[in-house]
């Protein structure tokens, strides 16, 4: 029976990735408002295609006129969303059912519920707030806080990745890696916070930006995250000093956490996890070569699509770096916090 669960549990941490792909397409082919209502399209299930269906639409929303190609896209998001959540509804069900086996991660299969729930509401809000940064960061967030809990659950479901041995190389290793995980996290969220702002162009050169090594920005209105809501954020609504702060901030982030990722990598290498070591050079050599990519040929879609895919990889492996270096399973709550909140107390 476990192994079933475990089964279920793997193909939905797949389906996950792909539904992170997917919003990823979405926002990138600025679809985000392929339907201006949610959860349907047009008030149909599926895009309207039949000319009565369409004058229908446009009766209903004459400010927004059906684009096919960008409906669909937002549409497979949601088909594909939707099945995800059925499947944790699945392992929250199966969860519940042997909650008095010992080990069983009852807890996390629930949390993962409560999360994609809320995933559903933010993805309403993404609509009927019409692209509101914040909110378009938050679910982005969330989605990565799904996929790596669901990585999580197969971790606990399969036993895999044992805890090492305690030891004091170990034990700052563990702190380090909580860092970057931290780091990380954040990184990912500048990276949100670029692409719902529409900043991912804001510099069109490398190292120097706008030819210069620190250019005119304003951080106050990039990172503004008071601003009103409204009336529509599709293609942005800052001023070109607001987005390059934005930009640069994440240029910065991306140098920072090469770094700390880079030091964590050459200390689990030291423990002879050479493994993961060398999963975190190859995922971040390859996270960095897509974001330069991004600048220097303005964001090509499928390069654009790929930083947002090896960006996911690259949280999902310092889950497991961190599931590898807990010091007991007692211990996992704290990892479930950190990738859920993006903070974690200290040890005692």
């Amino acid at each position: 029976m476990r192994r079933n669960v475990s089964i279920v549990a793997l193909v939905a941490l797949a389906l996950g990735f792909v539904v992170v792909i997917l919003g990823a397409y979405t926002r990138l082919v600025h679809a985000g408002l392929g339907c201006p209502d949610w959860p349907g399209c047009y008030g149909f299930l599926s895009v309207p295609r039949s000319d009565s269906a369409l004058e229908m639409a446009q009766m209903r929303f004459p400010d927004d006129p059906v684009e096919a190609f960008k409906a669909w896209a937002e549409m497979i998001h949601r088909y594909a969303a939707g099945l995800l959540g059925l499947l944790i509804l699945g392992l929250a069900v199966l969860a519940l059912r042997r909650r008095n086996e010992p080990g069983y991660p009852t807890g996390l299969s629930l949390g993962l519920l409560v999360l994609v729930i809320c995933q559903a509401l933010f993805g309403m809000w993404t609509v009927t707030l019409k692209l509101w940064p914040q909110i378009v960061t938050t679910h982005l967030l969330g989605g990565f806080a799904t996929l790596s809990l669901l990585l999580l659950l197969n971790l606990r479901l399969s036993s895999s990745l044992p805890p090492l041995t305690p030891a004091p190389a170990v034990n700052g290793t563990r702190k380090l890696a909580r860092l970057v995980l931290l780091v990380v996290i954040g990184q990912i969220a500048l990276g949100g916070w670029t692409s719902s702002n529409y900043a991912a162009v804001a510099c069109v050169d490398l190292p120097t930006c706008h030819g210069e090594w620190w250019p005119d920005m304003n951080f106050a209105a990039g990172f503004n995250v008071f601003q009103e809501i409204g009336p529509n954020y599709l293609g942005g609504m800052l001023d070109g000093p607001g987005r390059t702060a934005i930009h640069f901030s994440h240029r910065i982030g991306a140098v920072v956490t090469s770094v700390l990722v880079l030091l964590l990598a050459w200390r689990l290498f030291r423990l002879g996890q050479t493994g993961l070591a060398g999963l975190l050079v190859v995922v971040l050599g390859t996270q960095v070569s897509l974001g330069i990519t991004n600048v220097l040929a303005h964001l090509p879609l499928p390069v654009a699509v790929a930083h947002n895919a090896v960006g996911a990889l690259l949280l999902l492996t310092m889950v497991a770096v961190n599931y590898r270096l807990r010091r007991s399973a007692r211990r996992d709550r704290g990892l479930v916090i950190a990738i859920a909140q993006g903070w974690q107390a200290p040890e005692p």
